[in-house]
């Protein structure tokens, strides 16, 4: 795990090339899209906002929503997948004589250090965290965000047993620990949807705590001694 003296992959490589005029204008909108459309499913409720209400908040035509979104359940995870490929790039980067769970918690200590600032640079990182509570209350988010979960979980498997030299088709402990990983995540979701405290360091602590005690939760003894 790296220390805060370690630079990261990210931090040695070259800087990128400023976009061009056009560019940044596409990325406004894009993000002023996003952040309306995030604004309006929190406010207001998901089903509720229609993509009219959503160009109407941007000042923008319908036909600029859907030349950067194909849905409006795209724009609602679009955040979420920059969250995700942070991680999964995260984890391709992880020492390759990791176990394959601490690889897979070492990467989400990786990327918590830095999606915050790369989720700022699309919409505030509250609005993102309070987004998420609306994920868990409303049926047709949740369904979408566990289908991407399973599809996602597919995604890390294959990471895991490419670090491992396994055949996944053959092999099914890739699958397997990274399912235990993905419910470890799934139930933190859930619970700190729940609590008061929406911030991202909440969820970064009970998250932890949660890994803390997969590894004992999973090889001691449940049973409690009378």
């Amino acid at each position: 795990m790296r220390t805060a003296d370690t630079p990261t992959a990210a931090e040695d490589a070259p800087a990128a090339p400023r976009p061009g005029l056009r560019e940044r204008k596409k990325r406004r909108t894009r993000d002023t899209l996003l952040r309306s459309a995030l604004e309006l499913f929190t406010e207001h409720g998901y089903e509720e906002t229609t993509v009219d209400d959503i160009v109407e908040a941007a000042d923008v035509s319908q036909r600029t929503f859907f030349r950067y979104f194909a849905s409006k359940e795209e724009a609602a995870f679009f955040v979420s997948r920059l969250a995700e490929s942070h991680f999964v790039d995260a984890l391709r980067r992880r020492p390759p004589g990791e176990a394959p769970l601490d690889a897979l918690r070492g990467a989400l200590v990786e990327s918590w250090d830095t999606i915050g600032d790369a989720v700022e640079q699309l919409v505030p990182l509250d609005l993102h965290m309070r987004f998420y509570r609306v994920i868990e209350s409303t049926p047709a988010l949740l369904a979408a965000h566990l289908r991407r979960s399973t599809e996602l979980e597919e995604e890390i498997a294959r990471v895991v047993a490419a670090r491992e030299g396994l055949d996944l088709d053959a092999d099914p402990r890739p699958r397997v620990v990274v399912a235990v990983f993905g419910a470890v995540i799934r139930v933190t979701e859930r619970i700190w949807s729940e609590r008061d405290d929406a911030g991202i360091a909440a969820l970064r602590d009970l998250t932890a705590s949660y890994l803390d005690q997969v590894e004992p939760a999973l090889t001691g003894s449940w049973r409690r001694t009378p």
